[in-house]
């Protein structure tokens, strides 16, 4: 059982910036599979970002250029660092892990099974 932690949403205007970040439980964090998932109510989850355990990584074309994905496996934490963001970010992000690369690989989306609460981002215009 794997738990993640994020925090580090809030409020901001178009074209100003976040940083959400995700504690991890587990002893073998480097090995996970980790990403940041969205979800605004009535819409379906999107997939954001996300960072193999090999370091590499994906994003969704909505946000590349703009969001990095990042993670310090020393300190069990993955990062999320959104710029120039826009009113088209706003949404509910959860933090997203999987310890098996087989079921990471089945969805960018979907392919974990723990996840945490969420953290809202607003952005204004």
């Amino acid at each position: 059982q794997v738990q993640v932690v994020e925090s580090g949403g809030g409020s901001v205007q178009a074209g100003g910036s976040l940083r959400l970040s995700c504690a991890a439980s587990g002893d073998t964090f480097s090995t996970y599979c980790m990403g940041w998932v969205r979800q605004v109510p009535g819409k379906e989850r999107e997939g954001v970002a996300r960072i193999d355990n090999d370091g590499s990584t994906r994003y969704a074309d909505s946000v590349k250029g703009r969001f990095t994905i990042s993670r310090d496996n020393a300190k069990k934490t993955l990062y999320l660092q959104m710029n120039s963001l826009k009113p088209e970010d706003t949404a509910m992000y959860y933090c997203a892990a999987e310890t098996s690369n087989m079921i990471c690989r089945t969805s960018w989306v979907y392919g974990y099974r723990y996840r945490g609460q969420g953290t809202q981002v607003t952005v204004s215009s």
